[in-house]
């Protein structure tokens, strides 16, 4: 694993997407190794809150019946419905003392994929000074993908931490990183031994 303290630096700010437990083993919709995201993030929030960075959380809080389930016309099974256990964090997710979480995925006429969609996270990020945003969480080539395209379309520098996350498949995940270096986003790949 990569040291955050080599890469974090002031005006930077930590964004973990969705690290939930719907989306880990075990849950309604499980993201392969979705759990492995959780030390390589917790390392990286420890790093911020030494460095006085910011950490930011998001969360998919569904109301029941919502547009993206299945049920409703949508592409997933049922997940992360509001007041459920797995709607809540992982278990051992370290959620940094006085971090901010961003809910989405709240409206009922569509689904809010990046945390930037009608959230006002962008401002957010500019009140708190953040110029370079890093993010990490799950899943690769959905959530975290849509939310990294906002974040250079609403101005931002942005660096993925790919060993912070983890794809729905092989081929969304590839497709997904490609995506993002078209986009220049800067990619923070794992050490090869």
């Amino acid at each position: 694993m990569r040291n955050p303290e080599e890469f974090l630096q002031m005006g930077d700010g930590l964004l973990v997407v969705d690290v939930q437990r719907d989306f880990c083993p075990g849950g309604a919709l499980p993201i392969p190794e979705g759990d492995k995201v959780v030390p390589v993030i917790n390392a990286w929030a420890e790093a911020a809150l030494k460095k006085h960075l910011p950490v930011y959380y998001s969360c998919d809080w569904h109301p029941e019946g919502h547009p993206s389930f299945k049920s409703h016309g949508g592409d997933w099974p049922k997940h992360c419905v509001q007041h459920t256990p797995g709607a809540d964090f992982c278990a051992d997710l370290f959620l940094a003392p006085a971090s901010v979480v961003v809910v989405k995925g709240v409206r009922f006429d569509q689904d809010q994929l990046s945390v930037f969609d009608q959230t006002g996270f962008a401002d957010k990020l500019r009140r708190d000074g953040v110029d370079r945003l890093w993010v990490a969480g799950l899943a690769l080539d959905v959530c975290v993908l849509e939310t990294v395209l906002d974040g250079v379309r609403s101005g931002f520098e942005v660096a993925v931490i790919v060993e912070g996350c983890r794809p729905v498949t092989p081929a969304g995940g590839q497709a997904a990183l490609a995506a993002m270096k078209g986009a220049d986003i800067y990619l923070l790949e794992e050490v090869d031994d």
